[in-house]
């Protein structure tokens, strides 16, 4: 009977998932590519990316942190560390949002060794960015509808990619740190 719940359950929720999973990176495609820009909170332009710097490095933080916490054991702990780095996420996206509606591009302006080793960071950051939406999300259903062993299955690849991504994050925004006027 249980099986049955969760296969309705997952007729609603997979198609959802996987929605969103197109949405969203559709969505910031769009958004870096606008000719007009709306200055919607009136913030300096180096905010938004310092924001999203804390953010990913917050997030990893707990990423590695509910990583420890599974492994000892913390069933309970590790799920409200997961759930606060998804919260984390989601402002994230909701607040870079903001910022490409908000902002024109800053172009990097590093010369040498440091400008392909910037744009290998940045070109992994974003096509792992786009892959993790669907993986964060499986997995946070998966854990959130006790189906552990899917969890623990799709975890192994969410939790690395993850990691990197928030970290490639806050390298990026050092990276650029010096071309925010």
């Amino acid at each position: 009977m249980k099986e049955v719940i969760q296969k309705g359950k997952d007729k609603i929720v997979v198609p959802i998932i996987i929605s969103l999973s197109i949405a969203v990176p559709l969505i910031v495609l769009v958004l870096l590519n606008l000719p007009t820009r709306y200055d919607l909170l009136g913030l300096d332009i180096g905010t938004y990316p310092f924001f999203h710097a804390v953010l990913n490095g917050i997030t990893a933080v707990l990423l590695l942190l509910g990583y420890v916490l599974i492994r000892k054991g913390e069933k309970l702990l590790h799920r409200n560390v997961m759930i606060t780095a998804f919260v984390l996420s989601c402002v994230f996206l909701i607040s870079y949002v903001f910022s490409k509606l908000s902002n024109d591009p800053v172009p990097y302006g590093g010369e040498g060794f440091l400008r392909p080793l910037y744009f290998f960071v940045l070109i992994s950051h974003i096509v792992l960015s786009a892959i993790i939406v669907p993986l964060v999300l499986f997995t946070m259903y998966r854990g959130l509808t006790a189906e552990y062993k899917k969890h623990v299955k799709i975890a192994r690849y969410t939790f690395p990619i993850w990691f990197y991504v928030a970290v490639t994050g806050v390298l990026v925004y050092l990276f650029m740190l010096p071309y925010y006027g």
